[in-house]
């Protein structure tokens, strides 16, 4: 999990937004939310090497307690910005 929204907390995630940082390999990613279970938001998505992607096409309301997570083909591989807005 790259982010857990906090307790007592309503969050709303802006901008999330992955890089290819591999110098070889086109990175495969999935980018999910465990708002109910483990939501896939993208799954099986390429960025190619040394490119970008935005993972959201709108705003993602996040809980208190839950996460943001993505997994890629292979360690390092991405940097992964998030903006994110909490309220209480």
């Amino acid at each position: 999990n790259i982010y857990t929204c906090p307790a007592e907390t309503t969050a709303i995630v802006l901008l999330a937004q992955a890089t290819n940082v591999n110098a070889t390999d086109d990175a495969n990613i999935t980018f999910y939310s465990s708002v109910n279970g483990n939501t896939e938001l993208a799954k099986d998505f390429t960025i190619p090497v040394g490119d970008s992607a935005a993972l959201l096409s709108g705003k993602l309301v996040v809980e208190a307690g839950n996460t943001i997570g993505v997994y890629a083909n292979a360690n390092s591989a991405l940097k992964i910005t998030l903006s994110i807005l909490e309220t209480k």
